[in-house]
């Protein structure tokens, strides 16, 4: 149990993210959890390397700095930002805390670690970038994320049975609420700030002067995150994309707040209804 100290640290830094009078403190949780990583052994020192460099990145990137220097910094950020999602930096040890099983008959092994490497991501786009956290007003980010997720559950739930990737299968195992909290707090938050807080927006304000530009961001944003879902094949891609397309309308009514949310809703009935995370290969 003292093993879970970091993360309990980063989940609370995690939320302290959402209200804008406690967002810049999340960077104190933060660094107490990689402190306390440290001193557990969960991180070596090379580790500290990365979010120093995201540090740079950071003051590169701010809007006072030339614009050679801000193209510099977002070089520095996206390299980093795709090595630390694939876990291919060196010096973490994340802690599994579901071993692999199957979760339902038929379902193939699903295990899940808590990652200190892949949430550095979304706090940087958050406090870096500062994209936008909600909508015009509560209403407006709650029916986004509402919509979009009652969308997204219909469209790639919907398709996922049609093409015999998953099967109804209600459960809600042991684990499920430390796979809640996860996907809640650190796994939503860090992939819906990669595609929509900073991909789907950097590239809106790109062509922001184009009438096609909002869109084209979207679909751009949602094409990358479906890639992203190579390892479960074209039919997992296919699917990640037609998810991606809702939280990025959920994002651009709703602002970051209602694409996690849809994000989240999405994941929680994929996880507690269907199979999970799909069909073994027979």
């Amino acid at each position: 149990m003292p093993l879970l100290l970091p993360w309990s640290a980063l989940f609370l830094a995690a939320a302290m993210l959402w209200p804008p009078a406690t967002r810049r403190w999340a960077l104190v949780p933060l660094a107490a959890a990689y402190g306390w990583a440290w001193a557990d052994g969960v991180i070596d020192p090379v580790a500290l390397a990365w979010p120093a460099l995201l540090i740079l990145a950071a003051a590169l990137v701010r809007p006072a700095s030339a614009q050679a220097a801000r193209v510099a910094g977002h070089a520095l950020f996206l390299p980093l930002a795709v090595l630390l999602f694939l876990h291919w930096l060196p010096g973490f040890h994340n802690l599994r805390v579901i071993a692999p099983a199957p979760l339902s008959p038929g379902a193939a092994p699903f295990g899940m670690y808590l990652n200190l490497d892949k949430p550095l991501v979304a706090f940087w786009v958050v406090l870096a970038l500062a994209p936008p956290m909600a909508g015009a007003n509560a209403r407006r980010t709650m029916a986004s994320a509402l919509l979009c997720c009652a969308a997204a559950v219909a469209a790639c739930l919907g398709l996922a049975l049609a093409l015999g990737a998953v099967d109804w299968a209600p459960k809600w195992p042991a684990a499920g609420w430390i796979w809640l909290a996860n996907n809640a707090l650190l796994v939503t938050l860090a992939e819906e700030a990669l595609f929509r807080g900073y991909l789907q927006q950097r590239l809106s304000l790109q062509w922001r002067d184009r009438p096609w530009g909002a869109w084209a961001a979207l679909a751009v944003a949602a094409t990358l995150f479906g890639l992203a879902h190579y390892a479960g094949g074209w039919q997992w891609m296919l699917l990640a994309g037609v998810a991606g397309a809702a939280y990025g309308v959920a994002y651009r009514h709703g602002g970051l707040a209602a694409a996690v949310l849809a994000h989240l809703g999405l994941n929680a009935a994929h996880f507690g209804l269907f199979t999970y995370p799909m069909l073994a290969a027979s």
